[in-house]
């Protein structure tokens, strides 16, 4: 099987499409083939580039995303789809279930949520047409059912070092430097740094520059309170 998501974005927000794909983009695995900005442009590029997977908004100026969600399942599409909303409402979030999306994020979501959802929607791909019939454990998996495997961290980041650095990060009063954070847990320099700049890519935490008289501006990481 392509371990390859091809992934068609539907969002009427320029600028939050544009965002969206610059994180997704961020795994070298995965690659928008399309985005459109209405239902009608997204029911088109759906049945045209047929992706593994689509993002799709609920309020769009043609209609609901709901709607073409419910839409799609009626015609026998069975992409996986997940919604990407400001839809916080519990009526929206059952229709979404009941009609099919695997996954519901909230906006505004975390880089690393995002992450999350492509790790379902992988353990959830099936095998190519042809291939070995399905035994149980990988049908639960499909369904979802058991712990949820977290997403893959990248070489050289390990977790139960993640761990130390984001606590420490978090129980600072203040913005920190690498140096900080290094003397606090115990690392150098420079692994602090890596970790940090990690946290920033993930959006779990924040970077500002602290420009002085002379010299390069230091860099001061501060945890991202949870939900922003």
């Amino acid at each position: 099987m392509n371990s390859r998501i091809r992934v068609l974005l539907v969002e009427d927000d320029l600028r939050v499409a544009r965002i969206n794909r610059d994180l997704l983009e961020r795994d070298p695995d995965v690659h928008v083939v399309g985005s459109a900005a209405t239902c009608a442009q997204g029911d088109a590029l759906a049945q045209a580039l047929k992706p593994d997977l689509i993002l799709l908004d609920v309020h769009l100026p043609d209609g609901s995303g709901l709607g073409l969600l419910r839409h799609w399942r009626a015609h026998g599409l069975t992409t996986d789809v997940a919604l990407i909303t400001a839809a916080d409402d519990e009526p929206s979030v059952r229709l979404a279930l009941a009609h099919g999306a695997f996954d519901y994020l909230i906006k505004p979501f975390t880089g690393a949520r995002l992450q999350d959802l492509l790790a379902r929607h992988r353990a959830r791909r099936l095998p190519s047409p042809g291939a070995a019939r399905l035994d149980q454990g990988r049908l639960d998996r499909l369904l979802g059912h058991g712990a949820a495997q977290p997403a893959a961290l990248p070489r050289g980041i390990d977790p139960n070092t993640l761990e130390r650095v984001v606590q420490a990060l978090t129980q600072a009063p203040h913005a920190v430097t690498a140096e900080d954070i290094g003397e606090q847990v115990g690392l150098s320099r420079v692994t602090a740094w890596r970790y940090l700049e990690h946290l920033v890519r993930t959006e779990q935490a924040t970077l500002e520059h602290q420009y002085g008289n002379a010299g390069r501006p230091v860099k001061l990481y501060r945890a991202r309170p949870a939900g922003t």
